[in-house]
């Protein structure tokens, strides 16, 4: 598709990924401590989608499913750093809108195909020599605030046919990301006491476990109350809501923020205390796949929305082009995804009509599972490294904690909940006549020794 020569009055966008954020931890999602009051000020002049998943976890398949519009079946990344690449037919959203006259920019480190699309990719790093405290959403800020300058002198002198150019820009955070290492004032935020008292024995079993234990004690050796890490993941999401309030205030400043659609979410969740998946993204519960999902555009969006019900990381993309009045690039693109863009300015409180979620992951652990508003069941592809069963079922209603495993005395949902993620998978299958990555793609990480293995980026860029 040759390059439009249209610039047109387009609103211009911006999505900021915070990795690894789940979304009960913002206060603007119900937590009890105020962990992101600039997030919840952007939020009450916004839409909140209360029920977000990234369906494809960790890094790699999560933004990916984001920019793409599809599902794993048809873009085929499942793992984390394996070594499929994404299809050139795949196109990104930053591909499309560059077509269509807009300046694309980005802060990013993940490169690869994540870069494909972008006129301006800034990659950043953060000093790590220092492991009691990492600045990383202000090595993101370092790129991003002046791509917004850059993006807002492009906006303010006339393109071709006298019209303005739009903008489309990719942040991505690093927090609340491991290691937690919140910077002062932020390091003891939430946290009071002593977190190495010999008698508190609650991280036993974190340190316990092979696979991490020595990535854990690099920046948490002596810590013996399981508290504190906890407390850290909040002041580190403190931390990176403080960078976005100065995004939010240079938006205002440029009198940008009325004419951009900003979107904030994220690629995954957390699992701290809740699993023994500690303080890592593997296994498929609520705090790894139930992410943020939050959108403003003044004027448009209904300020102050809250939308119930099941939406997903593939929806974005699509809700973005008919936010911009491109909605006809979707079905183009043969994205999968569903504009949530009437949900947004329906004066209305509507439910999401999406009925279940399919989810897998396949980095640690090679899984999938089928969620309904009830229940969900988790199953195992190959053994699993915490010695879990190979099926869980867990009732949300009664347990949204997902603490008791029903899967021996509910056969019957069991049976049920797989046969339609049985015939899910067929029809995907038959749809994308491509293969379900989930069977023919291995688990790519076994263990974490050195600090840089949990900490993903793009493998070309130079110290």
């Amino acid at each position: 598709m040759p390059p439009s020569d249209r610039h047109t009055d387009r609103p211009n966008v911006i999505v900021i990924a915070l990795d690894t954020q789940r979304a009960d931890h913002l206060s603007c999602y119900g937590y009890p401590r105020l962990t992101s009051p600039h997030i919840d000020r952007f939020a009450a002049q916004g839409v909140v989608f209360e029920d977000a998943y990234s369906e494809h976890i960790p890094t790699h398949p999560g933004y990916t499913t984001l920019f793409s519009g599809k599902d794993v079946f048809s873009h085929q990344i499942v793992t984390q750093g394996g070594s499929v690449e994404l299809d050139p037919a795949v196109r990104m959203l930053a591909q499309i809108l560059q077509e269509q006259g807009y300046f694309t920019g980005a802060a990013d480190n993940l490169g690869r195909w994540f870069d494909r699309g972008f006129d301006a990719y800034e990659r950043y790093r953060w000093d790590q020599s220092n492991l009691k405290e990492w600045r990383k959403a202000e090595a993101v800020n370092d790129k991003f605030l002046p791509l917004i300058e850059q993006a807002a002198g492009k906006r303010g002198r006339k393109g071709r046919g006298g019209k303005p150019q739009p903008f489309f820009l990719f942040a991505h955070y690093w927090d609340p990301h491991t290691p937690y290492l919140p910077p002062p004032p932020f390091s003891r935020m939430f946290y009071t006491g002593d977190e190495t008292d010999p008698k508190n024995r609650s991280m036993d079993p974190v340190f316990g476990f092979e696979p991490f234990s020595e990535y854990f004690k690099t920046w948490m050796g002596g810590v013996t109350d399981i508290r504190f890490p906890i407390a850290q993941f909040d002041a580190e999401i403190a931390y990176v809501d403080a960078a976005l309030g100065h995004v939010f205030t240079m938006l205002d400043e440029l009198r940008l923020a009325d004419d951009t659609l900003v979107v904030i979410t994220a690629d995954h969740g957390e699992i701290l205390d809740d699993h023994v998946g500690y303080f890592d993204h593997h296994g498929l519960y609520e705090g790894n796949v139930h992410v943020p999902l939050i959108m403003r555009l003044p004027g448009r969006v209904v300020a102050g929305k809250r939308v119930p019900g099941f939406v997903r990381l593939r929806d974005v993309a699509p809700t973005i082009l008919e936010a911009i009045g491109l909605g006809e690039l979707a079905p183009k693109e043969k994205m999968e995804g569903r504009s949530l863009w009437d949900l947004i300015t329906s004066g209305r409180r509507r439910r999401s009509p999406i009925e279940a979620l399919y989810l897998t992951e396949c980095t640690w652990m090679r899984k999938r599972a089928w969620r309904t508003r009830e229940w969900k069941l988790i199953q195992a592809l190959e053994p699993d490294f915490h010695n879990l069963p190979p099926l869980e079922l867990y009732n949300l209603q009664e347990d949204p904690q997902e603490q008791h495993n029903r899967a021996e005395e509910r056969t019957d949902v069991v049976q049920e909940l797989l046969g339609r993620m049985e015939l899910h998978v067929t029809r995907r299958l038959a749809r994308t006549k491509l293969p379900d990555p989930s069977q023919t793609q291995s688990i790519t990480l076994r263990r974490i020794g050195a600090v840089k293995t949990a900490v993903p980026e793009d493998q070309k860029l130079k110290p």
